[in-house]
């Protein structure tokens, strides 16, 4: 930083207000002269070296279940963006839906000396997330965790879950199926299983069970295709994980696709209008959930000391062939 002030003629905390967030207190003359120094040196500001001597180190950590999920990924994006946009960092550690793993991780984003935390987990070590949320900010996405008071962002899953009911309906289907992935505490699974039911509850023409995935699913959905009931039937995905694998089974049984069965599944992901006729879908706006998640960690670091706040947001209807109305 000395040699880039000798360069341009300008004092040393020029330079560090140029590079720093104080840049409009400079002419426009001086913040040219440092900017083309840096230009010619090559000169690159140590940002650890900046942040432990300031005590910010402008990083954000993010801890997510299982990073292969295409719902993280698509969020996971959304905060980045927003992220960099306002001159932060994001590090994302995935706990592979491990407790070791998430204790592991845990210590290491206090060690990066991270300013804040974006938590989408099991939250299975409560003890660690609460000893970090005395240090920092901390936002919730998609799964609450209820001993933790702090922000929550995701989809409002009764009326998603009501949308895709109402659109079944409709279309004629009377005899439906609730896939799932293993609820396992997860809050919003809970939530579209418990939203499932209520649904077909207050309908009296409908019929419906629910279903979790693993290795029971082929015979367990075998069974509901060939069970006696009300006709037609039709699937209902709780989310992209659960809507693959009620595909590939439906393949494996040899079910002419969305022919004999309908199907609706919960986000909307690239390979839905490639399977058949296409798959109707509920698409999440993972973008702007990750946005907002970020946006509500920044806020808290400005000092907002507000009572925990939850934002949802709406799913999209995309409505495609595996939902058309079914032969009378």
């Amino acid at each position: 930083m000395l040699d880039v002030a000798r360069h341009a003629g300008v004092s040393k905390a020029s330079v560090s207000r140029f590079i720093g967030e104080d840049r409009a207190l400079l002419s426009d003359a001086i913040a040219l002269r440092i900017e083309q120094a840096i230009s010619a040196l090559g000169y690159r500001p140590n940002q650890m070296a900046r942040g432990l001597k300031r005590g910010r180190t402008r990083l954000i950590g993010m801890l997510v279940a299982d990073i292969r999920n295409p719902y993280s990924i698509a969020v996971m994006h959304g905060v980045e963006t927003a992220c960099r946009q306002h001159g932060y960092s994001l590090v994302v550690c995935n706990t592979d839906r491990d407790d070791q793993q998430e204790a592991q991780h845990l210590a290491n984003l206090r060690a990066y000396n991270i300013e804040g935390l974006i938590v989408n987990t099991l939250g299975h070590h409560l003890e660690q997330l609460q000893e970090l949320q005395q240090e920092m900010p901390m936002v919730l996405v998609d799964r609450k965790l209820e001993s933790l008071h702090a922000d929550l962002v995701g989809l409002d899953n009764p009326a998603a879950v009501h949308s895709a009911i109402e659109h079944l309906e409709q279309q004629g289907y009377r005899d439906l199926l609730l896939v799932s992935e293993p609820h396992d505490g997860t809050s919003s699974r809970l939530e579209r299983s418990a939203a499932f039911q209520d649904e077909v509850a207050r309908r009296p023409a409908l019929r419906g069970q629910s279903l979790e995935t693993g290795a029971a699913l082929a015979r367990h959905l075998k069974d509901f295709l060939d069970a006696p009931g009300p006709s037609p039937k039709a699937l209902f995905c709780a989310n992209g994980v659960a809507a693959l694998a009620a595909t590939r089974v439906l393949r494996e049984l040899d079910c002419p696709l969305f022919e004999g069965i309908g199907l609706i599944a919960l986000d909307d992901l690239d390979w839905y209008p490639l399977v058949g006729s296409g798959i109707t879908a509920l698409a999440q706006p993972t973008e702007a959930i990750g946005t907002a998640a970020f946006q509500c960690l920044l806020k808290r670091l400005r000092g907002d000391t507000g009572p925990a706040r939850v934002l949802d947001f709406a799913a999209q209807l995309m409505v495609r062939g595996s939902t058309r109305k079914p032969p009378v």
